[in-house]
């Protein structure tokens, strides 16, 4: 198995309270960052040093999605409040009380938007207007991650129930509930690019492998972390899968064996100081950039031990 170069580019500054949200943005040397001081900011990952505060809201925002053919921003807060942020013109922006107790994944579907509330309620919401098109009481506890399939057939949703739940994209109906698939709140899902696996991660610290057959299987299990998995997130070439946890480190993984590659921790790299709440990581120059309770975010380029661009 070959090794993997790391390099820590950037560590950027500017956010006054933990950063929970990480998105993709119009341009692809670009990203948004959402924190508990209610900033969305955009980075520019070539002046990584000069971000760009493009909204605000009144409290924690948790989760956020960008719509660049609306030119438009989601974001979910701490109250259950969904944000539609119209960025060229941000008196029009919307606060929509829907949830309770939190927004905490966003996510989306085609035509549609998926936002996962504290209260256990999924919704569907009309891309285009933004209306609330149909919602789904799974649980009487916190959904706390969403992922959708590859081929946007299915959704995957994790609950502080210790389930997760198939659903599937059409009808919202349920497929399959994996009961018990962590001993804890599932904090994390991922699709495998190739829609064959299905990664979680938890609040008990263990990765877990479901392969989707007719009836999800678990075929790996790892005691992954010290503390809570927050987030997982595939390369985009689908090589790699990488995790970020509560015990401030972020490990990197072989999306193929699913063996542990790579450790990066606060001493030794130069890493957070303080929990890792959300990793996203873009195309361009394959970065891979983490978001900590620390208030910073780094930008680590990943790359085969062999290459010698780094």
């Amino acid at each position: 198995m070959p090794r993997l170069k790391v390099a820590k580019i950037a560590q950027l500054t500017g956010h006054n309270a933990s950063v929970f949200a990480l998105g993709e943005d119009q341009s692809p040397n670009t990203f948004l960052s959402g924190a508990g001081d209610g900033w969305i900011v955009r980075w520019n990952l070539d002046e990584p040093e000069n971000g760009r505060l493009i909204a605000k809201v009144e409290t924690q925002v948790f989760s956020i999605l960008h719509l660049p053919e609306r030119n438009m921003l989601i974001a979910g807060n701490m109250n259950g409040g969904v944000h539609w942020v119209d960025l060229e013109n941000p008196e029009k922006t919307r606060n929509i009380a829907h949830h309770q107790k939190g927004v905490f994944a966003i996510e989306a579907l085609g035509d549609h938007i998926l936002t996962a509330g504290g209260q256990g309620m999924l919704t569907k919401w009309d891309r285009a207007t933004g209306k609330a098109l149909e919602s789904l009481q799974l649980s009487n506890q916190s959904l706390r991650s969403l992922a959708v399939s590859p081929n946007q057939k299915e959704i995957a949703v994790g609950s502080s129930d210790n389930s997760i739940y198939l659903l599937d994209a059409q009808t919202l109906s349920i497929r399959h509930r994996i009961k018990n698939a962590h001993s804890n709140s599932v904090f994390a899902l991922a699709y495998r690019p190739d829609g064959a696996y299905l990664l979680s991660g938890g609040r008990d610290a263990h990765l877990k492998v479901w392969q989707l057959t007719d009836v999800p299987k678990c075929v790996e299990e790892k005691p992954a972390h010290w503390f809570t998995i927050n987030s997982i997130v595939f390369s985009p070439c689908g090589r790699w899968f990488a995790t970020g946890s509560r015990d401030k480190t972020l490990k990197i993984w072989d999306a193929e064996s699913f063996e542990l590659l790579k450790v990066l921790e606060t001493i030794r790299d130069k890493g957070h100081l303080n929990s890792v709440n959300r990793l996203f990581w873009t195309p361009y120059q394959n970065y891979l950039i983490s978001a900590s309770d620390d208030r910073s975010l780094i930008i680590w380029k990943v790359s085969p031990a062999n290459d010698t661009n780094v």
